[in-house]
């Protein structure tokens, strides 16, 4: 907790909000405002991959997942949001490791701290999702964002540690 605190750290800690307002911004979106199935219509038209993915398939959050389910365009998209999730949870909980790091004394607690606000803020973010309309708020969704979270910490932390 003795190193100096720059600019740099201070921007390490401005993106996770930044990420956080625009997920924000997002779960205020309906489902529709947000689909990607019109223009991956136009884009992926022949549907490639067409017979590897329909070997595929699995239940998440209780809705199972396959391309005979759900058709081949919704399934890709599913791929896309999923991925979404993950990723963006990793770089919150990566951002907030680097701006927390030389502000809290103890490493254990640097990296609690990291997943803690970003599993928090994934929670409150799901939640905030079921108050509107066609949104549906998932645990398995806080789930992939906490292990995002906890992959971006991990990987920040590994990066970071001194030898």
């Amino acid at each position: 907790m003795n190193q100096k605190i720059n600019w740099k750290d201070n921007l390490y800690l401005a993106v996770p909000f930044v990420i956080m307002f625009i997920l924000y911004q997002s779960s205020s979106m309906t489902y529709e405002e947000q689909s990607l199935l019109v223009t991956m219509e136009s884009v992926l038209d022949k549907q490639p991959f067409y017979n590897f993915f329909s070997s595929i398939e699995f239940f998440y959050g209780g809705e199972l997942i396959a391309i005979q389910e759900i058709g081949y365009y919704s399934f890709v998209e599913f791929f896309i949001r999923k991925g979404a999730h993950f990723f963006t949870y990793f770089w919150i909980g990566f951002f907030w490791l680097l701006g927390l790091r030389k502000r809290v004394r103890h490493e254990w607690l640097t990296i609690l701290l990291s997943v803690l606000l970003a599993i928090g803020y994934a929670s409150f973010d799901e939640l905030r999702q079921s108050f509107n309309p066609g949104r549906t708020a998932l645990m398995a969704d806080v789930l992939l964002d906490s292990a995002g979270a906890s992959v971006g910490v991990l990987l920040a932390n590994i990066l970071t540690r001194k030898k």
